[in-house]
């Protein structure tokens, strides 16, 4: 554990937000209205710094100084699935629940294929003929998001990830490719697939409605088929393709292309409903057939990039519409 030196307490008057979560009921982000200094480094808290102890000005390096190209969220307790009258609502988004998350880390951007193919050496053209040589690419370039990857693929990825950053694989793999089996280390510090739970809290950023951006959200906003809006709204631009990332603005905690653009996988076996499964940093069931993924695609309607919309795949299954962005814990 670093011993600090606090050295001096500014006040900087500008409209600074820290990128963290909360409780859909207390604050989202915070505003960085106090500066303070560990040795040569500039860390920024929220609250009374002199009464900070070791392990809150390790909460506050932690919170200020997120791995590149992360987030850090910080964890709460929300209300997870969708209500009975949302419209567009399918029964597997309920009953709806409070959870509580832990802090996490979470990729500010879905993984791009030049982050895929540094990690695993692949291009996305590869990747394509591995599902089906006739399949058009949906978006080719180092920015695009990475698709046409399988579950266990991107199990793989999150290990040879962390073990290039020298941090703990999260997953054992036993067996080979689509026979695999996979174990989760759940005290282990190198990148994973978000959580269900982690990701729905993400993707809400504090809100309760259909969409972090409120009752509808629009093709400016992200990348669906808008020739198929939501809940009868205005329809807009269906793209056909996957875009850059990052290519529509972030919700309220920083991240970008949670409605839309690719389906992302989770950790999770899918259940047809939340009875039955943990509150409590949930893990999801214990034996499934399908994986969880989230978030809609540019293929899909309005309806399905909703916040709670649940969908899976076999993880053997590769296509053009799901990608996957990766995550780690503190």
């Amino acid at each position: 554990m670093r011993n600090y030196a606090v050295f001096f307490l500014i006040v900087i008057p500008c409209a600074f937000f820290l990128t963290c979560a909360s409780t859909g009921s207390d604050q989202a982000a915070l505003p960085l209205e106090d500066t303070f200094f560990f040795d040569d480094e500039q860390i920024f808290a929220q609250g009374a710094l002199e009464q900070m102890d070791e392990g809150d000005l390790e909460d506050a390096h932690r919170i200020a100084h997120p791995p590149e190209g992360f987030v850090f969220v910080q964890g709460g307790t929300f209300i997870m699935g969708s209500p009975s009258g949302e419209p567009g609502r399918w029964d597997d988004e309920g009953p709806q629940r409070q959870v509580r998350v832990s802090d996490f880390y979470m990729g500010r951007h879905q993984v791009t294929q030049e982050e895929w193919f540094e990690v695993m050496g692949t291009t996305i053209g590869q990747q394509r003929d591995l599902a089906n040589r006739e399949w058009p690419l949906r978006g080719e370039g180092d920015n695009y998001p990475m698709y046409y990857v399988n579950w266990f693929e991107v199990i793989e990825y999150c290990n040879r990830l962390s073990q290039r950053e020298g941090l703990t694989s999260a997953y054992t793999i036993s067996g080979t490719g689509n026979n695999g089996t996979v174990t989760w280390n759940l005290n282990a510090n190198g990148y994973r697939l978000p959580t269900e739970a982690e990701w729905e809290y993400a993707c809400r950023a504090g809100t309760t409605t259909p969409f972090s951006t409120g009752n509808n959200i629009t093709t400016a906003q992200a990348n669906y088929n808008g020739n198929n809006p939501y809940n009868n709204n205005a329809r807009g631009e269906f793209r056909e393709r996957t875009t850059p990332v990052g290519s529509f603005p972030a919700n309220a905690w920083g991240l970008h292309d949670m409605h839309g653009n690719v389906w992302e996988w989770c950790w999770d076996w899918y259940q047809d409903s939340y009875i039955g499964l943990e509150t409590e940093s949930p893990v999801g069931a214990s034996s499934g057939t399908s994986r969880v993924i989230r978030g809609g695609s540019w293929l899909g309607s309005g309806r399905y990039v909703r916040s709670a919309f649940r969908d899976r795949n076999g993880p053997s299954i590769r296509y053009s519409r799901i990608g996957f962005r990766v995550v780690r814990s503190p």
